[in-house]
């Protein structure tokens, strides 16, 4: 309970937040009403975490924070570019939207297994 906000822990929750915002198109594409109320509280208490390890963040842990978000966004660009390959290669049909929740979800999981490999450098 005592651990300490870092700003690599908020650089993974603001793409997880990213992740599930880029779900959303494809709920309203299928028509899954539920899906999307439970997926935008879920949105809403993500933000709100968020925000709460924003203000507990140290001086020094939010200036590291613009490089990682900068990381988050390769990330993420990168993960809808493989997609975008993957789904070209072995799909008949794919759209932009599940391009977009694809490629979030992947960029997520690079961001985080590089964070994991190397750790932001004080």
């Amino acid at each position: 309970m005592g651990a300490t906000p870092t700003a690599e822990r908020l650089s993974l929750l603001l793409g997880l937040g990213v992740m599930m915002l880029a779900t959303l198109p494809r709920y309203l594409v299928a028509g899954l009403e539920t899906r999307l109320s439970l997926m935008l509280m879920a949105i809403a208490v993500v933000a709100i975490v968020t925000l709460l390890q924003w203000r507990l963040l140290e001086r020094e842990a939010r200036l590291r924070l613009p490089r990682l978000m900068r990381r988050l966004a390769l990330c993420l660009a990168a993960g809808v570019v493989v997609m975008t390959v993957w789904h070209a290669l072995t799909s008949d049909f794919f759209g932009w939207e599940l391009l977009a929740s694809h490629g979030a979800t992947l960029g997520l999981l690079l961001h985080a297994l590089w964070l994991w490999w190397r750790p932001a450098s004080v």
